[in-house]
């Protein structure tokens, strides 16, 4: 899915691209600049701002007003409404970073750009296709998936 946020969902955002959707992410801008960019874009608007919400509303655009606390409920909030799935596929992830594709690379093409301990530990490599960002199943991995295992349990309590 294809999806803008306003300035208050950046860490939602990391976590929609990580699970393989297009999300631009702007966050020091007006009001209307965002919507111009959903309309234009066609892009779904989410958002935690009342206003914006009811903005995009009366001008039949297609927006979400996210509920939730906490990164958990958001992303829950999100998967449900929008029929999301709540597991990370590499092969159609993004960029946390820039939005860009990433791509499995060969070990040999990262070797000095990544800390040798890591080269030396890990065996599967992506990389950003626009800001070159490396990334690997690293020790962070174990909190992703607690993170998608917790919101897909809230999701399954809610629908009980």
């Amino acid at each position: 899915m294809r999806f803008v946020t306003d300035g208050m969902l950046g860490r939602l955002t990391r976590w929609l691209r990580l699970l393989g959707h297009d999300v631009v992410y702007l966050k020091d801008v007006i009001d209307t600049e965002l919507l111009e960019v959903a309309k234009e874009e066609g892009r779904i608007l989410l958002t935690k701002d009342v206003a914006l919400f009811k903005k995009a509303k009366k001008q039949s655009m297609e927006s979400h007003l996210v509920d939730g606390k906490n990164e958990i409920e958001k992303l829950a909030n999100i998967a449900e409404h929008y029929s999301i799935k709540l597991n990370v596929d590499v092969t159609i992830s993004r960029c946390s970073t820039c939005n860009s594709p990433i791509r499995e690379v060969k070990k040999s093409e990262i070797e000095r750009k990544v800390p040798s301990t890591t080269f030396e530990t890990y065996h599967k490599f992506w990389i950003c296709n626009g800001c070159g960002k490396i990334y690997w199943q690293g020790g962070h991995w174990n909190k992703i998936e607690e993170i998608l295992t917790k919101t897909r349990m809230m999701l399954k309590i809610k629908n009980l």
